[in-house]
This record gives C-alpha cells, structure tokens and sequence, in this order.
C-alpha cells in the first residue's frame, strides 16, 4: 500500500511551546517543527510515495515525511540509525519535530528506516532534499531569483575501510572466503581452514603467523609466495564445494584474485614480487572496493573520498554536491553538479574555482555568459625570457618572440623558433641555451589563463578571487556534520550522507536568515 499523506499540526501546543524554550542551542530542532509543512508540503510527499509500489493488501507504510526528517536529523545529531530509535522515544527534541510526544513506543523500527533510505537512494530523491530547501528558500524575499555567482571546492573524506598493504589485503579476503563456507556450512572457522589448507590466513594477525624479517627483500618475497600459494589453494578448493557455497564465496576470491592482478608481477623463472610503483586505480580495502589513495595536496594523501560542494555565494545555501573517489581529478565532478544545476533551472553566471577545476568541462564548454574567477597558474621565472614575454595574437594566431620572430600557435600545442633564425639572434643568451631553438607551449586554456593573470594585477581583481573563500567555510561546516571520516562504505552512500549535510546546512541558513528578519522588525 501506498503511504498516506503525513498532516502534523502547524501550530505549536503549549506543551511544545514550553518544549521550544527550553531548547538553547540546537536550534535546527525548533526551525524544523516550525516549518516542516513547507518543507515536506502535499506536493513533495506525493513524490515520497512514489517510492512506494501500489497494493491492496498489507499495513499502510510509515509516513515518508517522517522518516525524511528523522534522516536529516540524524545527520543533524551524529546519531547511529539504532540511536535515531532511541531518541524518538527518549529525546522530546526529536519528538517535537516528528509529532510524537510523549510516546512510549518507536513510531518506526530500524528496519524502516534503512528501507526508507534505500529508496530514496535507488530513485535519487536524496539530491531532491537539497532542491526542496532551495524552493523554499525561494519563497523568501531574502533569497529571490537571481543570476546564480557559485564558488565550487572539495575537500578530503577519509573511508570508513581498513586501508592495508597487499599481504593483508590478500590475507584478508581469503579469511572471508572461510568465514562465509563457514557460516553456511555451521562449522567452526579454523575447521573450514584447515580443510582449505589456508589456517595461516585465519590468524589473528597473519604478519605475526608469518614471522618474517620485513626488512629483507628475500623475506618478503618468500612470505609473498606462501600468500600466493594459499590463494592458490583456496581457489581450487572452492571448486569442490557446492553450488551454492562457492556462489558465496566468489566475491571474496574474486578480491583476492584483483589484488594479485594489480600489485604482483611474476618474472621469467616464475618468482613473484610486488610491482614497484602504485597501479592506477589500485584497490586498497576489502570491505570498501571504491575507497582509492589520492592526494588533497603534496602534502596532504587521502584515503577514501573527496567531496565537491557547490556553494551559492549570494545567499550562501550549498546548490548541489558530488562525490569522486580519492584518485579521481577534481574537475571529474562537473558533469554531475551540472546535471543536478540543470533540474534546478539554473544557469551560472559567475564560477570561482581553484586551479584544479580549469580543465572541467565547465570551463573547456562555458558560454560568453559565465565569467570564471580562478588563480592562473604561476608562470616559472628563470635567467631567460618567460612566456609572458612572449606575445599572442589571438586574431591571426601567431605568437611574437622579444626579437619581433613570429610562429603560428595551436592552443594546446607547443611552438618550435626555427634553429637557424635563433642562431642568429642577438637576443640568444636571454631566451634559450637549446641548440634546437626556443619552444613554447600553449596551454589549452591559454587565453582564459591571460585573462586571469591580468586580472590578478587590479585590486578589484584579487577581491574577487577572495570571493571563493566562502565555500572553504561552507566546506568545513559540513565537514563537522559528515565528519573527518566517512560513515557509510561506498560512493553512493556517502553521497547521500553528503546530501543529507548539505540540506542540513541549507537549513540552518533559512533559520539564521529568519531569526535575523524577526530581530530587524523587532528593532523597527
């Protein structure tokens, strides 16, 4: 059956008017209660019930409307999902917002909830949350239409799996292979282990059960080649179970095998080793196979996740996320937060990026219309002429050295002076000590990035590019919701908790634009 539609009262009682003053600090609780109807109106719960298949028979499922606030709330809180049970019937803040006071028993089971929550991820009604605060945002004179100037910037998400070298990785899916036959079968774990010839796996640190000289590389090689040769083992001997237990096992075999694919090479006389270097999209978890190493900075590594937070600067509300693993550049974002800004009915007017999103396709593809504000990249000043000194003649494509040579250019390629007319330069020793001749190279974007350096000269110019600096405030908020380190495994998961944030986040703006509206009239 579908839900029917959830109609708390709009007007506060005077037990929960006596509830709200008591409430000090967390203050999203109060704004919620009053303004839950316009947040989650008949319109928007028709599309929750959606979610719902039709049918005649059965119990007529929870109120989506509540279950969508309590989700925000547990993002708002921190709280675990058996916490969010708890707390409807301990907490009378949760209460308050979900019309439940004063119950003695969960309005909904935990059950309920992580269904609830998996619907709205399969139908990507999570990115929908963010569209509703921003309707209503709408509807306020503070936050009217207006052309959309947004500040776009990411920042590390550390996963929520264990991080481990090839070894443990390998060890480590062999021992879930064990666990699952075992489970399945109802034996004990060693028992299955030892029927598999694997027990060196199911040791509580297979490192300490190896006992290895880590510092020698023969060592290391031989504890390499008994990790392979169980590998080998177990995967011949999931061949002889049944059906439905080698079903079972193959996701794990199936880890173990890619970790070997991408971190062991084996030489001519059949010697494994570890390949030196790191593979390009190297697994590094077996609990969460999207986690990736990536780099926030040279000097900063991550390992998980990097989140993109698309930051309205004029009213400061988040109008879209994203989420890429560690590895992935940043400006591989774009086409999702596109997407999500092209359901909004929204056209950028003004971009503020760091250097990493120059090559998005939002820069690449922009229109005359969108003017991007970005620090350029900085141009290498050494004994000899810099490309600055070079100039570019956009209309007939011709760059012009300090000696008044002129070559054509092609954006993105690379310029050779003939030898010979360098030879005979007088300008020689200040531009080049290459007997081949001077080269530059024109960069893709050259153009965009004349623009910016110029614009970096100007005071006006450099107020802009501080512009951008609200996002990173924005960022760190979120940050304090979602955390330092992801609370789900997997990307689409983490989006969601992401969205959820950013709708948390949007909210608190309403509330503090509303309490600034309330004390503006009380002053007039």
């Amino acid at each position: 059956m579908q839900p029917e539609t959830w109609k708390p009262p709009v007007e506060l009682s005077q037990q929960e008017e006596q509830i709200v003053k008591k409430i000090r600090k967390a203050k999203l609780f109060v704004f919620l209660r009053q303004h839950r109807h316009e947040l989650l109106d008949e319109a928007f719960q028709e599309e929750l019930a959606s979610l719902y298949r039709k049918a005649e028979r059965g119990q007529p499922p929870v109120a989506p409307a509540m279950l969508a606030l309590a989700l925000i709330l547990e993002a708002y809180t921190g709280v675990s999902d058996d916490e969010v049970i708890e707390a409807t019937v301990m907490d009378r803040r949760w209460q308050l917002v979900l019309n439940c006071l004063d119950t003695e028993q969960a309005p909904f089971s935990k059950g309920t909830l992580v269904a609830f929550r998996q619907r709205l991820m399969e139908a990507h009604m999570d990115r929908r949350l963010i569209e509703r605060t921003i309707e209503l945002a709408s509807q306020s004179q503070a936050f009217g239409p207006r052309a959309l100037r947004a500040a776009l910037d990411s920042s590390p998400l550390w996963g929520a799996g264990r991080v481990e070298d090839t070894y443990n990785l390998v060890g480590h899916a062999l021992k879930k292979v064990m666990r699952v036959v075992a489970d399945q079968q109802g034996r004990e774990l060693i028992e299955v282990a030892q029927e598999a010839g694997a027990e060196v796996v199911c040791e509580t640190s297979l490192k300490a059960a190896l006992d290895r000289d880590w510092d020698q590389g023969g060592q290391r090689e031989e504890a390499l080649g008994l990790v392979l040769g169980v590998l080998q083992a177990v995967e011949s001997w999931v061949q002889t179970l049944q059906q439905e237990e080698a079903q079972l096992a193959q996701p794990s075999l199936a880890i173990a095998k890619q970790v070997q694919a991408q971190d062991v090479q084996v030489d001519e006389k059949g010697k494994a080793s570890l390949i030196k270097g790191v593979a390009k999209d190297r697994r590094i978890s077996v609990e969460d196979g999207q986690m990736r190493h990536g780099r926030k900075s040279r000097s900063v590594r991550v390992d998980g996740y990097k989140r993109h937070v698309l930051h309205d600067l004029d009213t400061g509300l988040i109008r879209a996320v994203g989420m890429t693993p560690a590895n992935a550049p940043e400006a591989s974002v774009t086409e999702a937060i596109s997407a999500d800004l092209e359901r909004q009915k929204v056209a950028l007017k003004e971009l503020h990026i760091d250097r990493a999103y120059l090559s998005s396709h939002l820069v690449r593809e922009r229109s005359d219309d969108l003017q991007v504000y970005c620090k350029a990249w900085p141009v290498r000043q050494g004994t000899h002429f810099h490309k600055q000194a070079f100039a570019l003649d956009w209309e007939r494509q011709l760059i012009r050295c300090p000696a008044a040579q002129e070559m054509p250019f092609v954006p993105g390629g690379v310029v050779h002076f003939p030898k010979e007319t360098c030879a005979q330069c007088p300008l020689k020793a200040q531009c080049t000590t290459s007997v081949r001749g001077r080269s530059v190279s024109i960069h893709p974007d050259e153009a965009l990035l004349l623009e910016l350096r110029q614009g970096q000269q100007t005071p006006e110019g450099r107020s802009k590019l501080r512009e951008r600096v609200a996002v990173e405030h924005t960022l760190a908020h979120v940050g304090r919701w979602q955390g330092r380190r992801a609370r789900y495994r997997g990307l689409r998961k983490n989006l969601f908790d992401l969205r959820r944030c950013a709708v948390v986040h949007n909210l608190h703006v309403l509330a503090r634009s509303q309490a600034l509206s309330a004390e503006l009239q009380a002053v007039a």
